[in-house]
């Protein structure tokens, strides 16, 4: 005789300290979770509040609301007959903990169940705001606030580490980073005759992350037996990051339901109906688990009258196990950093998006992204979506528009601006055109050599000399004066456009400045302070020019931008120095003096690898003993190490970027280092000097033995 269940989890698209939008989704998962036949639903982290409220946790009003938007689900009448696992932060004995509250019918909680293993490495800073909960296997009574009180007519509930015994199975919560730890609790429940593990995470994108996630799920039941359920935020609710949903269940080792990783979807709802004599059937046969399982200490078990199965129901159809359905990189950038801009876009209260285009890689994968947007936002509407029509008509500011088509809609919210000068090249000119073209962007064209000899003059009359460029013999540091002053310049006039802009044109609201310098731009330090890298957001800030190349070749085969095929053949320009015979004479990777290939290398093995320049020289000796010698590889690694330093100040006033690689050099709370570096390194260069001494004698002493 089967026991099928029918389960719910979701990705809501939750914003810090909406408290009312929140538990308008919260309440229509449960509502979605309801009408598709599930008896338990379960939500993301800390859901009714938002994940990243960061610092206003410490503000007893966060709190304080996240109680009475509890107290409204438990009012509720959508609430009943379900069993809601929502989580929120809760204060016992005086010390705040990142919690679930489990509840049931008759408005009776079951059980508050604190996080144990907090996440506090990269973006994550849980311990700083929590505290985690040390006393496994153990239950106190935790004093409900009146206001819950007078709800449930409970003085007190369980609080700590237990599980759920319903009348038909067992289930046990982990919450996000359990799932990472190495002693994930989800073992020794399992081996407690636990059948369902629930996880509500708060997990973000990073590029070709998913796998690992879905690895971890599956595996946790491949070995021990079981359903998985996970949940996730999704979109952004306020920062950097860009939570990707992929709501999942899996059972047995196997995936069984797929979300999806990138929805501009508010409230997504996933079931799945799953036999629990599989699971029991699955362990049976696993000898190594039950001897363990016979010697495990035994968790307190909360008795809940209620049964997630419904009784003798052979004919309920139950799931299959499905392929997960990967995305590419490439796929990735079109998609996550489109969906983040969305929620931005709407969220800010603005009409639209500036983008300064220079006709290059970076400035053309950020249109191509805001295109992206428009796309998803079409398909959206033309799909039905009542929630993406009200937004877009509300920024356009006209409640009877229906967006015809992506580049009808982008002509709408997206201002593309190419700032030319003296030394500008008529091809980026041409490129920026024909890109701004097909994508349907309203596009200017402006040139800034008068702004920047009325600058320029200023200082000259002041102080009685006028700098000039290198070629005209000029120094260094007149070169790098003249280029810094006309990448300001197109800052300033960047954000004179976005706030004019539209009110020159009879239309209302402003629009926010997009940045479009890559990470290993950043890392290097290859940026003006306060130019166009300044911005409101940037969606590139945090991907390679690698990848975005890839992504560039992308949208000329998916979106039939054959712009893009003269942009991907250009070498990367600032187009900052007087050009030659009207040809460009500079090239990025010549400033630089390293190539964006090599950048993602030492970014990697900064941060990553955590490198310093001894290590990352002693790595590097192996990885490239094809095609460098070691006094090559050591000036190669002495230059990106004193360039990275003196450039490092830049991180302090990055513009806030969609994290999507684990080497990003943000300074906010990702990439922590000094800004102000011995940019020398005299101890730690000496230590690579040595090491290239002694490679070269050992050589030449080889050498010399083969000889005789």
């Amino acid at each position: 005789m089967g026991r099928p269940v029918t389960l719910a989890t979701c990705a809501l698209n939750q914003w810090a300290l909406d408290f009312e939008g929140n538990v308008a989704r919260i309440l229509k998962s449960i509502e979605i979770a309801k009408y598709k036949g599930a008896r338990y639903r379960l939500g993301p982290e800390l859901e009714i509040c938002g994940y990243g409220c960061s610092d206003h946790y410490y503000e007893s009003d966060t709190v304080l609301h996240s109680f009475e938007v509890l107290a409204k689900l438990l009012e509720s009448p959508v609430t009943q007959d379900i069993i809601c696992d929502v989580g929120m932060p809760v204060m016992c004995r005086n010390v705040r903990y990142n919690c679930r509250v489990i509840f049931l019918n008759n408005r009776k909680i079951l059980l508050i169940r604190p996080k144990m293993v907090l996440a506090n490495a990269g973006n994550y800073r849980e311990l700083r705001w929590f505290t985690p909960w040390s006393r496994t296997r153990y239950v106190e009574e935790y004093l409900l606030p009146r206001m819950i009180q007078e709800v449930t007519g409970q003085e007190t509930v369980p609080f700590g580490d237990a599980v759920l015994a319903t009348k038909d199975t067992c289930l046990g919560s982990e919450i996000c980073e359990e799932l990472w730890a190495p002693n994930s609790p989800h073992i020794e429940m399992g081996l407690d005759g636990v059948e369902i593990f629930t996880n509500s995470s708060g997990s973000h994108h990073v590029l070709r992350k998913a796998h690992t996630r879905v690895d971890l799920v599956n595996s946790s039941t491949a070995k021990n037996g079981g359903i998985y359920v996970l949940a996730n935020q999704k979109g952004c609710d306020g920062d950097r990051l860009y939570y990707d949903g992929c709501a999942m269940i899996s059972m047995n080792g196997h995936t069984i339901a797929q979300g999806s990783q990138f929805s501009l979807d508010d409230v997504e709802v996933l079931v799945a109906t799953l036999d629990l004599e599989d699971v029991q059937s699955y362990r049976a046969e696993i000898s190594s688990r039950n001897l363990k399982a016979s010697k495990v200490n035994s968790y307190p078990r909360i008795k809940v009258n209620f049964a997630l199965s419904y009784f003798d129901n052979i004919c309920v159809p139950v799931c299959e196990p499905i392929q997960w359905r990967y995305h590419s990189p490439e796929e990735e950038i079109c998609l996550g950093p489109a969906c983040w801009l969305w929620d931005y876009l709407r969220r800010s209260n603005q009409a639209g998006f500036l983008l300064p285009l220079s006709g290059g890689i970076d400035s053309s994968a950020t249109a191509c992204i805001v295109y992206s947007m428009c796309h998803q936002v079409s398909l959206a509407v033309k799909n039905g979506n009542q929630d993406v029509l009200a937004d877009v008509r509300r920024i356009v500011n006209d409640e009877t528009y229906i967006p015809v088509d992506s580049q009808e809609f982008c002509g709408r919210i997206f201002t593309t601006c190419y700032m030319a000068s003296e030394n500008s090249s008529q091809d980026t000119y041409n490129r920026a055109e024909l890109l701004a073209e097909q994508i349907g962007s309203y596009h200017i064209n402006l040139n800034i050599d008068g702004a920047v000899k009325v600058i320029v003059g200023i200082f000259s009359m002041v102080m009685g000399r006028s700098p000039q460029f290198r070629v005209y013999g000029g120094s260094s540091r007149e070169n790098l004066a003249l280029q810094n002053v006309q990448a300001r310049i197109r800052m300033v006039l960047a954000y004179l456009f976005a706030q004019l802009s539209h009110w020159a044109r009879g239309m209302p609201g402003g629009l926010l400045v997009l940045g479009s310098a890559n990470v290993d731009e950043s890392l290097h330090g290859y940026l003006t302070k306060y130019d166009c890298s300044s911005a409101d957001i940037n969606p590139i800030g945090g991907i390679s020019k690698t990848d975005l190349r890839r992504f560039i070749q992308y949208c000329m085969e998916n979106f039939q931008l054959t712009a893009l095929r003269s942009i991907m053949s250009a070498p990367p320009t600032a187009e900052l120095e007087p050009l030659v015979d009207g040809q460009v004479s500079q090239t990025d990777e010549e400033d630089m003096g390293v190539t964006y290939t090599e950048l993602s290398v030492y970014g990697k093995l900064r941060k990553i690898a955590k490198a310093g320049p001894y290590s990352m020289f002693c790595k590097l000796i192996n990885m490239w003993k094809d095609i460098c010698t070691p006094r090559e590889v050591a000036s190669k690694v002495k230059h990106f190490f004193r360039m990275y330093s003196i450039n490092r100040h830049k991180m302090t006033t990055l513009t806030p970027a969609y994290h999507a690689e684990n080497y990003s050099p943000e300074d906010n709370r990702f990439d922590l280092r000094p800004f102000l570096y011995n940019t020398t390194w005299s101890w730690q260069f000496r230590s690579i000097d040595k090491q290239v001494s002694l490679v070269e004698f050992c050589l030449i002493s080889s050498l010399d033995f083969s000889v005789e």
